[in-house]
């Protein structure tokens, strides 16, 4: 896991042709402005969604993991709480190959508060459980972009 100011990803390059072309492109177009949709980047190596949604409270989060894919999960407008586990930490209760999905249950480590200007990387083996209410319930507009990471999934077994 990765949280830091969006200006300053640059210093995590190096770790991926995936993730230095996720990066150079965050550096390079800001998020303000975007709507909802799918942005291709680098096909289905690298690639941007866009959601508008409101908040809820954790009892009704989706607690998700990833094999092949690591995310970058940004607030453009609003504020979200994202709950961060270990995924060895996590029972996986069901997974979906084609969709790279896997829903997970257990308990949160971490909680980590998004707001504009701040990233949230969550790797292969970074549980998240997204679109929680920071306080009551509010509408947020987030980007995720998804990067492909052939290299750690390898080394991992995954």
């Amino acid at each position: 896991m990765i949280y830091a100011e969006i200006k300053d990803l640059e210093r995590y390059r190096g770790l991926g042709a995936g993730l230095d072309r996720a990066i150079g492109y965050l550096l390079g177009n800001p998020l303000d402005g975007l709507e909802p949709g799918r942005y291709e980047i680098d096909g289905n190596r690298v690639y941007m969604n866009v959601f508008d949604y409101e908040t809820i409270e954790e009892e009704g989060a989706f607690f998700e993991a990833h094999k092949k894919y690591a995310d970058i999960h940004m607030v453009v407008a609003g504020r979200e709480l994202v709950g961060v586990s270990d995924l060895s930490r996590l029972t996986v209760k069901r997974f979906d190959k084609e969709a790279d999905l896997m829903e997970v249950e257990g308990p949160v480590e971490h909680y980590i508060q998004l707001i504009p200007g701040k990233a949230l990387v969550t790797l292969p083996e970074d549980a998240h459980k997204v679109k929680l209410a920071a306080g009551m319930p509010a509408p947020v507009r987030k980007a995720v972009i998804k990067v492909y990471m052939e290299h750690i999934t390898e080394y991992a077994g995954l």
